[in-house]
């Protein structure tokens, strides 16, 4: 049995959704996000909770896509409450990055400016080292500080370039210089 599937979600107070056959969409607070389910999993809504099932629990790719289809339900309630945010940090002497709507530059040790384009419904705020990326969509977040990681990412040595806040960089020695034998 599925034990995350089982969860009933709790619409707050403030939130509509709406259960079309397989698309469910969610309007909420801070924007709107719509879901599309997978053709066995069906999706009930009572007073202030949202169900999910599928038809036959005792099958386990059935009992997978229960889970996932609950969980990609909560997270377009949570969304369109709280959002998303990722935390990136920069390291390395000189690296800094700047953000103008739609754009972030990035002068992470290339010979020139790395520009990164985003969409509108994702928000990347700078300060100092930092980059905060928020939106949402919980996938589209983590997605675009992925791919913002990718464009530096950092190296085992010095611990320079790109990485999640919460990331810890493993280390490595590096070359052992030995003392002149006399």
């Amino acid at each position: 049995m599925s034990r995350i599937g089982k969860k009933p979600i709790t619409i707050p107070s403030g939130v509509e959704v709406k259960v079309n056959g397989a698309l469910v969409s969610v309007k909420g607070p801070k924007g709107e996000l719509a879901q599309t389910l997978h053709r066995l999993v069906k999706a009930e809504l009572t007073a202030n909770e949202l169900l999910v099932s599928v038809p036959d629990q005792d099958d386990r790719s059935q009992r997978a896509l229960w889970g996932l289809s609950r969980t990609l339900l909560s997270n377009l309630v949570d969304g369109v409450t709280k959002g998303f945010t990722k935390e990136l940090e920069i390291n390395g002497i000189g690296f800094k990055a700047a953000a103008t709507p739609g754009k972030l530059v990035l002068n992470v040790g290339f010979s020139h400016p790395v520009e990164y384009l985003f969409a509108k419904d994702i928000q990347i705020s700078v300060e100092k080292n930092l980059i905060t990326v928020a939106g949402i969509d919980k996938q589209k977040v983590g997605q675009v500080a992925a791919e913002i990681r990718a464009i530096k990412k950092p190296e085992p040595y010095k611990g320079k370039g790109i990485k999640y806040k919460t990331e810890v960089i493993r280390r490595k020695a590096g070359k052992v210089v030995k003392g002149a034998s006399a």
